[in-house]
């Protein structure tokens, strides 16, 4: 009993006037705009300043140093979680080699709008629908052909007088005749037609129905620009949140490797009779298993600062440090609204619905293609008596022998209206049928992501309102190891007497784990923050709100300058592809 009552007394005294504070409630998180500071530097070298802190600097720490945490006039110092408490917990350092990139979410969103290699394929393919449908706006058009054609011909010629061979100067009758040609079977001629043609083979059903079904194709690519723009933003969103994730709990690991490392002076500079050396192995062992702990996370960190920059194209060497604090939290859906009001807005606002939309109504295009085609001609329109009909008009030279001397101009004109039945129209049939498959399978892809949307927006409200809960508790984690740490090493310092033995009041090796606990409570309560804000733009993803609107939505604040350079020996962003609107 007297053993509860001192620990009761100590934890008392060691909340003070936080003791309010952890009392109430805790208040939901602050709006995203209302706490993002400003970025401090421009990108370049990091130098160690005075707030730096590395794993070195941990040595020096003194021993009697308090481990209580000390208040903070400025909140904006510390780490504030939404319940209000202030913790001390300093940024984590980069180092001397480190290439720093300062940025916030709004710039981050803005960037993905437009960069990522998946915006830019999505354009690529709307440019080439465009010129599809230009190409199909001009199908009734001729073709225009120029050009000429020469003929050189030796030895006999069109028998027309069955086998009679009238040489030059005689007659048919075989008189002489000095005015006579003759009609000679060897015929030696110079032929040469030079000239143009508008030639023109065209099917008026697809003269007619292509432009169509061309238009329902490009707003289909168009709405994939926009699919692909919210896949751009969530792939952005996740990376960065995780960049925070990971630099919170390095924070938080550095921040136990400095309490374990006072705590364990404190616990050599106690007497040998009161702390067996085994308590010193221990407290040593858990500073260096700290140690590691610190070290992946700072691998972490800029594993998903690659994560990020690679989806950005930005530079991949940077360490990319976000301008809101790692705590944040922001808020784009209520956790709160039913699945009966959120699953009508993703089937109304997700962009590839509405490309397999497009993409039904042009399967249902290519129905009426097929169905009026052998009811409509094609228009053909060639040369009569030209080489390959290729020649409508132009100029004609003839002449016998060496000669070319007989010239005029000539047209040759062949207008022509065909109507096809393929295979007695059986074809046909089977084409209409073909087309009508194709249209069923667009329809059935329809319901197919009508069916992952609705399971897109049950998954996210699942993680958001897992998250949402489970973001208090961690902060009441955090809080609650924050003090039985504090209560534990305070502990340290008490002893009781039992007769003529001195013993105290709490072993070392209880806070030995405190510290495990603190540093667990550390990664739980970053690792969850994360993940809310995650499922926030999972749901916003789930909705299919565009894109753009989140990139301008006042609740990520105003973008700051980002440096997009990149290294020489990368492509610059900006020389892929043109947008499908030029």
């Amino acid at each position: 009993m007297r053993h509860a009552r001192l620990g009761m007394l100590l934890l008392l005294l060691l909340c003070g006037g936080a003791c309010k504070s952890l009392s109430s409630a805790p208040k939901p998180a602050a709006p995203a705009s209302e706490s993002l500071p400003e970025t401090a530097q421009a990108k370049g070298k990091s130098s160690p300043g005075k707030s730096a802190i590395s794993l070195a600097n941990y040595e020096s720490a003194d021993a009697n140093e308090t481990t209580a945490p000390p208040k903070s006039e400025d909140p904006s110092q510390g780490l504030l979680p939404p319940g209000g408490q202030v913790m001390p917990l300093e940024l984590p350092p980069l180092e001397n080699e480190d290439i720093r990139l300062p940025v916030n979410l709004a710039a981050a969103l803005r960037l993905a709008d437009a960069r990522p290699l998946i915006v830019t394929a999505a354009q690529a393919s709307a440019w080439q629908a465009e010129a599809q449908m230009q190409q199909a706006d001009v199908l009734w058009l001729p073709d225009f052909y120029f050009g000429f054609d020469y003929t050189r011909h030796d030895g006999y010629g069109p028998d027309t007088l069955n086998g009679t061979n009238v040489p030059p100067g005689y007659n048919a009758q075989g008189q002489p005749d000095p005015t006579s040609f003759g009609k000679s079977l060897q015929q030696d001629i110079n032929f040469v037609y030079a000239g143009g043609a508008f030639y023109s083979m065209t099917y008026l059903t697809d003269a007619i129905y292509e432009p169509l079904r061309a238009r329902q194709h490009l707003n289909q690519k168009r709405w994939e620009i926009q699919t692909a723009k919210n896949e751009a933003v969530l792939m952005t969103a996740r990376a960065y949140f995780d960049v925070h994730k990971y630099r919170g709990q390095y924070a938080g690991a550095l921040d136990v490797v400095k309490k374990g490392r006072q705590l364990m002076a404190v616990i050599e500079t106690q007497s040998k009779d009161l702390v067996p050396a085994v308590e010193v192995d221990r407290a040593q062992t858990l500073v260096a298993d700290m140690e590691q702990e610190a070290a992946t996370a700072r691998q972490n960190w800029r594993r998903a600062s690659i994560d990020l920059t690679q989806t950005l194209r930005l530079d991949p060497r940077v360490v990319v440090e976000p301008a809101e604090r790692d705590h944040l939290q922001i808020t784009l859906i209520d956790p709160s609204r039913s699945l009966e009001e959120l699953m009508p807005l993703g089937l109304t606002n997700r962009p590839e619905l509405a490309a397999y939309q497009a993409q039904i109504q042009e399967m249902l295009v290519t129905i009426r293609r097929e169905k009026n085609r052998s009811f409509l001609p094609s228009l053909v329109l060639t040369g009569f008596q030209t080489p390959y009909e290729m020649w409508e008009f132009g100029v004609e030279g003839i002449g016998s022998g060496s000669s070319l001397n007989n010239w005029h101009g000539r047209v040759d004109l062949a207008p022509q209206l065909l109507w096809q039945a393929d295979a007695l129209g059986f074809g046909n049939l089977a084409m209409v049928k073909r087309q009508r498959s194709q249209a069923s399978r667009a329809i059935i892809d329809l319901f197919n992501a009508q069916d992952t949307v609705v399971a897109d927006v049950t998954r996210a409200q699942a993680s958001l309102q897992s998250t949402a809960a489970r973001v208090l508790q961690a902060e009441r984690e955090l809080r609650a190891a924050q003090i039985n740490y504090l209560g534990n090493v305070e502990g340290l310092k008490q002893t009781k007497r039992f007769g003529d033995v001195l013993e105290e009041i709490f072993r070392p090796q209880e806070a030995v784990f405190a510290l495990q606990l603190l540093k667990t409570a550390y990664d739980r309560y970053f690792e969850t923050v994360a993940e809310y804000n995650q499922a926030q733009f999972e749901m916003y993803y789930a909705l299919g709100y565009p894109a753009q609107d989140l990139s301008r939505n006042a609740v990520a604040g105003d973008a700051e300058s980002v440096d997009t350079e990149r290294p020489e020996y990368l492509p610059s962003v900006g020389t892929g592809p043109p947008p499908a609107t030029r």
